[in-house]
């Protein structure tokens, strides 16, 4: 049966893009909706007259609340699946066709685009935090997630449907991707073109940054825990379970990733003496990692080398303003944060 699909846009003052990218859009897909964030240019009605439905926030509330919006229109619409694809350009509408492509192979599954192929055309700062990301996402996730940020993807919207999201802002793409993973969805990628204009990013670097990095490890705390003490349990998580628990009051939330964060790295060697020495006890703890065999010594050591890596990018930072280049940063990253999944 082929599935009825839209095209979603979270959209911020994209008023100089988004006609461009919803007239592509609709070469491939007959109905876009875009969400407009409270933009305070003409994105709305830019996108309306490029022929797109739209729906109105009041206020600037972030992306995470607008997919989370928009998946709840096209469900409402009866769309079985929806294409998001961001407002600023750097998505390639005539790339569509290979999402539906893979979608029409695996209905059930995730599909992201990827950029990974393209490295050459990637900032290198913004290549190395990806290769890092995907390291612990894929962790997450019971599997090799090859571009954790990219915003161009096709939802299953049955699937949407079985999580509860319980983040805003950037970090709620990275909950979909770990949470589908962790109740074993497949995630399958598409190359994708590596676009990098002009137009700068709604991203905050630091702040939005440290939260997604808040959530993954507040997330694999808890992942860890479980599979410390139960045998055989790689999949670790369940709608309204222990994760989703703990996430629904704001402020335990921002204080349980707080607390996660300044312990995470000696919580590392908890979970490495759990893996060691309750494996005797308890036949497969740690389930996911052990199915890798790469050990547990190796997220310990990456953990404890994430000060040494934050070190090293503000001198070669420095280095590149007075100018002169160390390029220690990458061989590092490359060797001790590998995609564990390709060996």
């Amino acid at each position: 049966m082929i599935s009825k699909i839209c095209v979603i846009i979270p959209a911020y003052n994209a008023s100089g893009t988004i006609k461009d990218v919803i007239k592509g859009a609709l070469q491939y897909i007959p109905h876009v909706i875009v969400a407009d964030d409270g933009s305070t240019d003409n994105t709305a009605g830019i996108a309306a007259d490029a022929g797109a439905e739209v729906v109105e926030i009041n206020r600037n509330r972030g992306k995470g609340h607008a997919l989370k919006l928009l998946f709840k229109k096209a469900f409402a619409e009866g769309y079985d699946a929806v294409i998001s694809i961001d407002a600023d350009g750097q998505h390639d509408p005539n790339e569509i066709p290979s999402f539906i492509h893979t979608h029409e192979k695996h209905t059930n599954d995730i599909i992201v685009g990827s950029r990974m192929h393209e490295k050459e055309k990637i900032p290198r700062a913004k290549y190395n935090s990806m290769l890092i990301a995907r390291f612990y996402i894929s962790f997450a996730a019971n599997q090799s997630i090859e571009d954790t940020q990219c915003g161009f993807r096709l939802y299953p919207l049955s699937l949407i449907k079985k999580i509860v999201l319980t983040t805003d802002r950037y970090v709620t793409e990275t909950e979909i991707l770990i949470k589908a993973g962790d109740m074993q969805t497949a995630i399958r990628f598409v190359d994708i073109r590596a676009i990098y204009g002009n137009n700068s990013s709604h991203l905050r670097p630091v702040i939005d940054v440290a939260a997604i990095t808040a959530y993954v490890i507040f997330y694999l705390t808890i992942k860890w825990y479980i599979e410390g003490v139960f045998p055989d349990r790689p999949f670790t998580y369940r709608q309204n379970g222990i994760h989703d628990m703990l996430s629904q009051n704001k402020i335990i939330i921002y204080l349980f990733q707080v607390i996660t964060v300044l312990t995470a790295v000696p919580f590392s060697f908890l979970f490495l003496i759990e893996y060691t020495l309750l494996s005797l006890i308890i036949k497969n703890n740690f389930a996911s990692v052990r199915k890798l065999g790469c050990g547990f010594f190796k997220i310990t050591l990456a953990s404890h080398l994430l000060p040494v890596v934050l070190i090293l990018a503000i001198i070669e930072k420095a280095g590149n303003i007075a100018g002169f280049k160390i390029g220690m940063l990458d061989s590092l990253i490359e060797k001790f944060y590998p995609d564990l999944w390709q060996y």
